[in-house]
């Protein structure tokens, strides 16, 4: 059931066309900073199944929001121009050379 990143944008793509999200009137407009916002939001409530103790109480919901976290990071690099494929891995030849 593998899918590309590109496959997953597309798919992401047609359930926000498919709620009228991309429409000028939205009450759910897809901007970059909307996107932004809504992308670390979703990363705080990944932290929240941490928050006290070192594992998820919740594997499920945990799961659930670790998607919505992709979904976001799709969107809004899809909408920014950015090629994640591209990003990810300028980033990890970056980090080859570094010292930590």
């Amino acid at each position: 059931m593998g899918m590309t990143l590109t496959e997953l944008t597309d798919r992401m793509h047609e359930f926000v066309r498919s709620q009228g999200w991309y429409e000028p009137d939205s009450a759910r407009p897809q901007t970059v900073r909307n996107l932004a916002a809504s992308l670390a939001i979703e990363a705080a409530e990944v932290l929240e199944h941490v928050q006290w103790g070192d594992g998820p109480r919740d594997a499920k919901a945990f799961r659930e929001e670790l998607a919505d976290v992709q979904l976001y990071l799709l969107q809004l690099a899809s909408i920014s121009g950015i090629s994640l494929e591209e990003a990810v891995l300028e980033k990890l030849e970056k980090n080859e050379g570094r010292r930590w």
